[in-house]
């Protein structure tokens, strides 16, 4: 064991637990090739995923983050950013093909105050910071090296030790990135030139200890978890290597990054430094804060600005980036053949449709069982935002809501239960039926249109983008290269601001689909495709057989008989047991984690949805809708339905039932079970990583 090593395992074997909270993020707000800290004002080099507020631009400062009206993350008051960059698949043929995220992110904050119990201190307002170098192509035994590391996931089996570079093995359960960020400051610079030079890591190792003379500002820790569904690609390996690259050409791991941008409220972030101090890591266990309800955090989008494709497959990364295995440190290219990508506005969530006289309200929620818009309702193939207005406006209806890609509901009134949230894009991201350019909704959520006159016709503000732009978001290289010499902490405010930040996009951009073709799906007033109420009554509105949805719920049995078929003992794990028809709350969910395999249109059962939580450390599962698998630790408090309501065949076995429209078919564990899966994971990663990263020379049990 080399001497600094040495120093770094006496260190922690000698410190105390420390109090910790873990933030979730709970999705990305963009992903695209953006980094206001390494290229301001200028496209980065390579595809970031980034969390956080969305205030987010190409050039900010602390002002701008406090300007965000949401954040993906969950505490109020936190309108920081955090991002990364982005994995890809490298397929035989060459071709890359990004690696889908599972969910969003952790943030570790970690009260590491050092042998002599430092005071601890808030992030200053204008502070950024990065950790990690993108070049990099070997290990290392220095902190920064240490600082990097992967976990392996396989929640079918024990944990797996951590490796510094990519795994050369297939991850059952996803492929975790992690990257501890320096806590010692200079207590002078907000930023330096390479963007590291003002901080440093503690004496003795990376993650803890005393702070150098140089940088004595004892900081508290930050540091990211990101999992990556690299599963989904398990049967795509070939040759003797992993088939992994980061997004700057990076394929052994070494060269992942972080990158943290400052935009706390600073006097909530000192008094969660002072007052949270849990060690069981659990962001509700603060008491200094409030948090945002997953489906609000969800919801938190931007829209790209650089007109390029992210997703492939694709001869060449974006932003052309050749893959280097080093171990030599990676060369940057400059340019490269058709790498013409520039900055523009960002395309809009919603179809913009003032022109035809109906103005965007938002993303709302909806419920099956006692629908927002009652006035009459219509399922169409081909179903695209301007028939569903056509179709209402053609009844009588002012507001008009598309859901599930096709279909339509109308009322005169958004109900408060439906109401978007201000300042949130939502979820509505189904593609329409007719125009996959256009968002139709989601499960249980309505793009919703108003009619509106003249000059008062307008988009709400503050829901994605629209026909309301008033600055355009090309950004000067002047004004950027100016940015990196306002680094000195000053004595008013922060660095003074460069750009204003760029509005919401334009209609042109928008799908030119017309509203002539809602002519064709208007139904006579005799149609059996609709159904109109006079009144404002909450009955359930029949739909047309075309629908995703049933018009009702299969029914099975009655309550008291027997519940579905994946209750048999021989295909539940031991001691599940099923517990009954719920209702399922949108805002936020009963059941918070969705089950990742679902998202790839896997065949969901009952049976396969407790055991995937089961084994991921969960003592409740749920299926909803023939085809979602949702999981928990708390006790469901909503109400309980009859059976009928849960009579949705589940996709992967019609024998069995998976749940209904906003119903769950609920399971539950009958006693405490073992917390082997991703939560006691997270759990243990504090003590994990005060080890070296992925050597595995010190058992785990020393940590405990």
């Amino acid at each position: 064991m080399s001497a600094l090593r040495k120093i770094a395992f006496l260190s922690v074997l000698a410190a105390p637990a420390a109090a910790f909270w873990r933030l979730p993020c709970k999705s990305t707000i963009v992903v695209e090739r953006v980094d206001p800290i390494v290229a301001p004002g200028n496209i980065s080099g390579h595809v970031h995923q980034i969390m956080g507020g969305n205030g987010f631009d190409f050039e900010m400062d602390f002002a701008d983050t406090q300007a965000s009206t949401c954040t993906s993350c969950t505490v109020h008051g936190d309108f920081s950013n955090y991002w990364t960059p982005v994995l890809y698949y490298q397929h035989q043929d060459g071709t890359f093909e990004k690696v889908n995220q599972l969910g969003g992110g952790l943030v570790y904050y970690l009260q590491r105050s050092g042998p002599n119990k430092d005071k601890l201190q808030a992030f200053p307002e204008g502070f950024r910071m990065i950790s990690g170098d993108p070049f990099k192509r070997s290990s290392g035994n220095d902190f920064a090296s240490q600082a990097i590391s992967y976990a392996c996931l396989d929640y079918s089996g024990p944990a797996k030790p951590e490796t510094p570079g990519f795994p050369t093995h297939n991850c059952p359960s996803g492929l975790r990135s992690q990257v501890f960020f320096p806590s010692c400051w200079d207590g002078k610079n907000l930023d330096s030139a390479d963007h590291k030079s003002h901080m440093s890591f503690p004496i003795g190792a990376y993650n803890d200890g005393k702070c150098p003379d140089t940088h004595p500002v004892h900081l508290v820790s930050i540091f990211y978890e990101i999992i990556w569904d690299t599963n989904k690609f398990k049967d795509m390996w070939y040759g003797n290597k992993q088939p992994f690259v980061w997004a700057q050409g990076d394929p052994t791991g070494y060269g992942f990054h972080g990158d943290f941008l400052m935009g706390w409220n600073r006097d909530l972030l000192q008094r969660a430094v002072d007052q949270c101090t849990s060690d069981s890591g659990r962001v509700e266990d603060c008491p200094v804060f409030n948090l945002y309800p997953d489906s609000t955090a969800e919801g938190c989008k931007i829209a790209s600005k650089i007109d390029e494709d992210i997703q492939g497959p694709f001869s060449k990364l974006p932003g052309c980036n050749p893959v280097q295995p080093g171990p030599d440190r990676a060369q940057i290219i400059a340019t490269c053949e058709g790498n013409t990508a520039t900055i523009g506005q960002g395309k809009p969530f919603f179809k913009d449709l003032t022109s035809q006289g109906w103005g965007y309200q938002g993303c709302g929620t909806d419920n099956y069982y006692a629908r927002a818009l009652t006035g009459a309702s219509t399922s169409q193939a081909g179903m695209t935002n301007e028939q569903c207005i056509a179709f209402c406006g053609g009844k009588g209806f002012s507001t008009a809501g598309t859901q599930y890609s096709k279909e339509c509901y109308c009322g005169n009134s958004i109900p408060a239960s439906a109401q978007p949230v201000a300042g949130v894009v939502g979820n509505c991201n189904m593609p329409c039926d007719g125009d996959a350019t256009q968002n139709c909704g989601g499960s249980s959520l309505l793009s919703l249109y108003q009619k509106c006159t003249g000059s008062t016709c307008s988009n709400a503000a503050g829901v994605g983008g629209g026909s309301s732009a008033s600055a355009s978001s090309s950004v000067s290289s002047a004004k950027s290269s100016s940015i990196s010499q306002q680094i000195k902490v000053q004595s008013t405010t922060t660095t003074t601001r460069l750009l204003a930040r760029g509005t919401s996009s334009s209609s042109s951009s928008s799908s030119s689909s017309t509203s002539s073709s809602a002519s064709k799906i208007t139904p006579s007033p005799s149609s059996s495709k609709t159904s109109t109420s006079s009144t404002s009554s909450s009955t359930t509105q029949s739909l047309s057989s075309s629908t995703s949805k049933p018009s009702s719920p299969t029914s099975s049995s009655s309550s008291s008989s027997a519940s579905p078929i994946a209750t048999s003992t021989s295909t539940l794990p031991p001691n599940w047991t099923y517990r009954g028809c719920i209702t399922d709350a949108i805002n936020p969910r009963t059941l918070p984690k969705l089950a990742p395999y679902t998202l790839d249109n896997k065949q969901v059962t009952s049976t396969s949805c407790v055991s995937y939580c089961s084994k991921a450390g969960y003592v409740y599962a749920g299926t909803e809708y023939g085809g979602e698998c949702w999981c928990g630790n708390d006790a469901p408090i909503t109400a309980k339905l009859d059976e009928s309501k849960c009579g949705t065949p589940c996709k992967g076995d019609s024998t069995q039932k998976c749940g209904g429209p906003s119903a769950l078919s609920l399971y539950a564990a009958g006693g405490k079970t073992k917390r082997d899966g991703e939560e006691q994971q997270q759990l243990e990663v504090v003590k994990e990583h005060m080890k070296r990263h992925g050597r595995g020379r010190f058992g785990r049990d020393a940590f405990l």
